[in-house]
């Protein structure tokens, strides 16, 4: 019995048809919320975070400094940050993290940092600049922080907000169009409510003062017409609001809600032979090591969640469970390596696309709750997941999309973050077929592939805007051209609430640990023990698909004389 068919048996034949928010919620109902509430009560603490911010939108230029790196990068569309991670936008540059349900636009000249991001809770630490954080739900037990030179601000509730930092003038000016805050530091605690505005001055003590709410500037003006794309978006009534980049398929592509599989996206205006995971880059992100950056505007929810299916001669991606909380993945993608690939021109790396219902098994670190709800957040007819994630053969498993959306590019391509469309390799469907399911690419990211995959831009000394002499006023549009905010190496002091992670370790400490076992990412003990100052230690984690063991070396030694002839 299909599982359509189910549905129609317990609730009775043609029910349900036709009402397409019915036939996305029953499913969840039934199979899902149990799941649901088991997530948080067995999380790991070892494992990644299932939330992550993606750069969803760029205008001019952003720099990208990510955790563990010291250099700068030219950041790049769909780039997923998390804990450490920095951004600087430069002189008449924008940018727009979405981080769950929540927004956060950066203006021109802003140094933002990504303090920590869990699963509950996101810290911003602001530097310089201004920001504006719309936060459209916020989940019990979930808390919002944003810390400045000058104090940290808790958001309470939904809402607008915010923050500009003046680093010459020691202040930072805090709006809340609507929502509530609580402003704390030192003995400092004041609450602002909803059309109240807020200057901070000093560190210590710090000195608060209520003004009158500025007039709107381009830069509001720009927040909002972003919010207006989140609130209206048609596909929310297929996608979870926490899944970023579920605004983005309303312009690039069309839903089929009557499907076998429920509603199925298809991307429009595609190349010619386009097949997922094939328009982007690799590139190597802490924790999860290997990550799937896609080009195209509307590519990341399609290639971090769900499933892609070929229906008709097109490819579609099935979201997952519409009433679950998404469930993040560096690339839902199955790798392939063997004798077979070896095609005499140094090294290649293949992948394919996972198709509904098959298994997805991270080649980092994880548990096994997380690996049972990285699957079950991600596939929409989940009752048979503990079938599938209990599966000791993957390379007996028939892959759907194996022999139709493989793609094969030189190793040089793969580990130096270079977009791979454009040196696809060619093999022979016969030798496709024969290929065999690895764990995890086995090569190390070279220094181009730590960061946006461009070469290194440092964000230079930028002309920083001085507040206003009048109390609340708006600060004047052109910059004092004597005073100069440098972003400093580390993420510059800031006051806050609550405790900041221990700081990253720097990737060229990760490389010497990683060369025994080549792309495959630190465990959480490795990484704790080169903080400590201590070598990292063997891998403990069991890989799946198991690496086969290596081959006894050879020892040289003489060959042994002949036996004696014996008498007879």
């Amino acid at each position: 019995m299909t599982y359509s068919e189910k549905l129609d048996a317990i609730f009775g034949r043609g029910q349900l048809k036709g009402n397409r928010i019915c036939r996305v919620l029953l499913p969840i109902i039934i199979f899902a919320l149990p799941l649901f509430l088991s997530a948080t009560l067995l999380a790991d603490a070892g494992d990644p975070p299932a939330r992550v911010a993606r750069l969803s939108f760029i205008k001019g230029t952003v720099s990208l400094q990510p955790s563990g790196a010291n250099d700068w990068s030219q950041a790049s569309l769909n780039y997923p940050l998390t804990t450490g991670d920095r951004i600087y936008t430069d002189q008449e540059s924008q940018a727009e993290l979405e981080i769950g349900s929540a927004a956060v636009r950066a203006s021109a000249t802003t140094d933002l940092t990504v303090a920590n991001l869990n699963d509950q809770f996101m810290q911003l630490g602001l530097g310089q600049g201004a920001i504006r954080v719309r936060v459209y739900d916020l989940p019990n037990g979930d808390s919002i922080e944003v810390d400045t030179p000058n104090g940290a601000l808790t958001l309470l509730l939904p809402g607008d907000y915010r923050v500009e930092t003046f680093p010459n003038n020691n202040a930072t000016l805090v709006t809340v169009t609507n929502g509530a805050l609580d402003v704390s530091g030192g003995d400092l605690s004041q609450r602002v409510e909803s059309g109240q505005a807020v200057k901070l001055t000093g560190t210590d003590p710090i000195a608060v003062s209520f003004v009158s709410l500025s007039e709107p500037d381009d830069f509001d003006q720009w927040c909002w017409q972003r919010d207006r794309r989140f609130i209206s978006s048609d596909s929310t009534v297929y996608v979870s609001r926490e899944t970023p980049g579920y605004d983005d398929l309303d312009a690039y592509g069309d839903w089929d809600e009557n499907t076998p599989l429920g509603p199925v996206w298809y991307p429009s205006a595609v190349a010619v032979g386009w097949v997922p995971y094939r328009f982007g880059r690799w590139l190597w992100i802490v924790p999860w090591g290997w990550t799937w950056v896609e080009s195209e505007p509307w590519g990341f929810a399609p290639f971090h969640y769900g499933r892609w299916v070929f229906v008709g001669g097109r490819w579609g991606w099935v979201p997952g469970p519409i009433a679950m909380r998404p469930y993040y993945a560096p690339a839902l993608v199955v790798f392939l390596g063997g004798a077979q690939l070896s095609l005499g021109i140094g090294g290649v790396q293949a992948w394919f696309p996972l198709g509904p219902g098959e298994p997805f098994f991270p080649w980092y670190h994880y548990s096994s709750n997380y690996l049972r709800q990285v699957n079950v957040a991600n596939i929409r007819h989940a009752e048979n997941i503990t079938n599938i994630t209990s599966i000791t053969n993957v390379g007996g498993i028939h892959f759907v999309n194996k022999q139709t959306a493989t793609t094969v590019v030189p190793t040089s391509i793969f580990r130096n973050g270079q977009r791979v469309d454009r040196q696809v390799v060619h093999i022979a469907p016969e030798q496709l077929a024969r290929a065999e399911v690895i764990p995890h690419p086995e090569t190390n990211p070279t220094a181009r592939a730590l960061g946006g995959g461009r070469p290194a831009t440092n964000p230079p000394a930028i002309a920083t805007r001085a507040m206003a002499p009048t109390a609340g006023g708006t600060p004047p549009a052109a910059p004092v051209a004597s005073q100069v905010y440098q972003p400093p190496s580390a993420a510059p002091r800031l006051i806050t609430r609550s405790p900041l992670p221990p700081p990253s370790v720097p990737f060229s400490a990760h490389l010497p640990a990683m060369q025994e076992h080549p792309g495959r990412p630190l465990e959480p003990q490795q990484v704790e023990n080169l903080r400590a100052g201590k070598p990292a230690g063997p891998v403990r984690d069991r890989e799946v698909p198991a690496h086969p063991a290596p081959a006894p070396k050879s020892e040289s030694r003489p060959a042994p004389p002949p036996a004696p002839a014996r008498k007879r």
